[in-house]
């Protein structure tokens, strides 16, 4: 009952803050974050224990589906080679500049420890880049770009995190069985995400006249898939953005426009519920995490998590810049492949880079680390890295979430 009790607390703050934000013209997530800190820090508060599982299965199923399904399909198709270059190509780079930086400078840190911490900060989040960059007026191609990063990119995290995983409990690295994994989970992800995208087309065109019904399948299909792919050990969250992708070009030739109405509406407030909710948790995680750590250590290990947050942003405006380079060369060289939507201008560069916040995936992967080895012996440093996780999510979410808004402003004032 007391937690009960809690979460309707939580719900009532959300959407009071929500509502303020509006009025201050401030990004929402902000507000709900700095909340959440308050909040956690209130001497009375019990602790709400931030499951990974739950927070894979309840919050990342519907968001992940709802970005997918209201991306553009033909944009995204456009720009599939940056989005894939950001999502998987500049996740292995973050993992691997994270891991240098926290092993030559962390004390103690090793090798394999540094790239437990480096993968779980190596991914930029949907949740946060959408919920932040909402309201600022950015080009379509922009938040496309954002989007699909953001949605595919957890995948290459998650299989980074894996592999660093079982290189801290002695599994031996090879760089072919990596990158054989990496492809069969990608390759399973998206062959079960299309087989479930036609099953359910083939449910909703004999259901699709019903609006409860069809809404109701709806609501299940992305819990039924990403379940179903984790279930094969391959990746959910590319199942479960193929089958958003799919059902959303399916729904514009077959769903009438009251279902359509019907549909967003409700989708709106599933979406703006969980997003609330999300912001605030991680607000709260933080005052519970830093009772984990040696007072002595605290702000050794903030300038550590300030000095990363550094290190990811350098590296990926040094990839998107690069990207904008190959992509202008490539197009003056007559490459059929890149057409000139596909190009990228300095100042979509800029926001891309500015805007590569990380959220609750890696606050999910942080605190889903094992508390012990297979031998017994507890996972080296783990109160560490789940500081400096939430530490990093902290400082890019509020850092860069406060400074976004400004930024884009003065690159509109200067064209």
């Amino acid at each position: 009952m007391e937690h009960y009790t809690i979460v309707l607390f939580i719900l009532v703050v959300m959407i009071a803050l929500t509502a303020m934000a509006d009025r201050l013209k401030l990004p929402y997530p902000i507000l709900l974050i700095t909340a959440g800190i308050a909040i956690g820090f209130i001497p009375s508060m019990p602790h709400i224990e931030l499951n990974p599982e739950i927070v894979f299965l309840i919050f990342l199923p519907p968001l992940l589906y709802d970005a997918a399904f209201n991306i553009s399909f033909n944009t995204f198709r456009t720009h599939i080679q940056t989005i894939s270059v950001l999502a998987i190509g500049l996740v292995f780079i973050t993992t691997f500049g994270i891991a240098v930086f926290c092993h030559y400078v962390i004390p103690g840190m090793s090798w394999p420890v540094s790239f437990v911490l480096g993968a779980i900060l190596s991914a930029t989040d949907a949740v946060a880049a959408i919920g932040i960059t909402k309201g600022l007026g950015l080009s379509h191609k922009t938040l496309t770009i954002l989007e699909g990063e953001s949605l595919i990119n957890d995948a290459s995290a998650l299989v980074a995190f894996r592999l660093a995983v079982a290189a801290v409990t002695g599994t031996a690295f090879v760089i072919w069985k990596a990158s054989l994994i990496f492809l069969i989970l990608m390759a399973g992800g998206i062959l079960t995400g299309w087989v479930m995208a036609k099953l359910f087309q083939f449910i909703l065109k004999r259901v699709h006249r019903n609006a409860r019904l069809t809404i109701s399948f709806m609501l299940l299909m992305p819990f039924v898939t990403y379940l179903l792919a984790e279930h094969l050990h391959v990746s959910g969250v590319i199942a479960v953005v193929i089958l958003g992708l799919s059902i959303s070009r399916f729904s514009n030739q077959i769903f009438p426009d009251h279902l359509k109405l019907q549909s967003k509406s409700f989708w709106d407030v599933i979406i703006f519920l969980l997003n609330g909710l999300i912001f605030i948790l991680i607000g709260l995680e933080f005052p519970f995490v830093l009772e984990t750590i040696d007072r002595s250590q605290v702000f050794p290990l903030i300038a550590y998590a300030l000095l990363i947050t550094a290190i990811a942003l350098v590296l990926r405006m040094v990839r998107v810049f690069m990207r904008k380079l190959n992509l202008q060369r490539n197009f003056k060289n007559h490459n059929d492949k890149i057409s000139e939507d596909a190009l990228l201008d300095t100042q979509t560069s800029i926001i891309i880079s500015w805007a590569g916040m990380r959220g609750i995936i890696s606050l999910a992967i942080a605190l889903g680390l094992p508390f012990f080895l297979d031998n017994g012996n507890p996972f080296p440093q783990r109160n560490i890295i789940i500081f400096i996780s939430v530490a990093v999510v902290l400082f890019t979410l509020l850092g860069q979430g406060l400074t976004l808004p400004w930024i884009v402003k003065r690159l509109k004032r200067g064209q």
